[in-house]
Parts: structure tokens; sequence; C-alpha cells
């Protein structure tokens, strides 16, 4: 694949790579899970405690799927018995910044947007 340059004014355009790449890492638990692991590396049960809603398998998934993205490092700890724990990688961790930005503009934007929805209910 041939890599092309942007400029500024002509932003680069979502190809179907591009939006694969963004649905894994902006589905439903994979903000979850990268927002927790930003904070501190977490076993799997950890995880579960802190994402209540999640299911053991959606978590697996999702944890899987971002470990094979490369925002997620799974380390097996040589205790007894073995036990694995989950890191945000190097990769993982330039996206902090987005999320923090995401959630922010969420908290400040709520109001509007509820606003909104009750605009479009009232009209419905």
């Amino acid at each position: 694949m041939q890599e092309t340059a942007h400029s500024p004014a002509t932003p680069p355009q979502i190809s179907a790579e591009h939006r694969e790449l963004l649905d894994q890492i902006l589905d439903k638990w994979s903000l979850h899970v990268l927002d927790r692991l930003c904070e501190q590396p977490s076993r799997f049960n950890e995880l579960r405690r802190a994402i209540p809603a999640v299911t053991q398998k959606s978590l697996t998934a999702t944890l899987r799927r971002l470990e094979r993205n490369g925002m997620v490092d799974r380390i097996v700890v040589s205790t007894r018995p073995l036990a694995v724990e989950y890191r945000i990688s190097s990769l993982g961790k330039t996206l902090q910044d987005l999320i923090d930005a995401l959630l922010r503009w969420t908290t400040v934007n709520m109001p509007e947007v509820e606003r909104a929805r009750e605009r479009f209910d009232d009209q419905a």
C-alpha cells in the first residue's frame, strides 16, 4: 500500500481500513477497557469489576481485538497460580489524550445533546 501525504486543506479520506480500525477501537467496550488500562494494568477479573455491564465473552473478545491491534499487551505474571495481566501498550498510550478529549467533549456537550434529543422526540 502506498502512503500519501495530505495537506491540512485535504484531510485523509476514511478508507475501509480506517473504518475497520476505528470500529474496533471505538466500539462499545474498547473505550472502557482502554480508559481503565491507561490508569493502571489490570487482570481480567479486575476489568470485569471495573466495567460491571460487560459480559465475560464481550470482555474476552474486546481484549483479544485490542491485543491484535497492538493497543494492549497481555503479560503472563509468574505467580502461583499463573496470572495474566493486561497493560496499555506504547501504541495504546497514544490514544489516551484522544480518549480523554472524547470524554471531556461528551461531558461538556451532554446538556445540549439532551435538549436536541428532546426536541427531536417531541417532533416525532
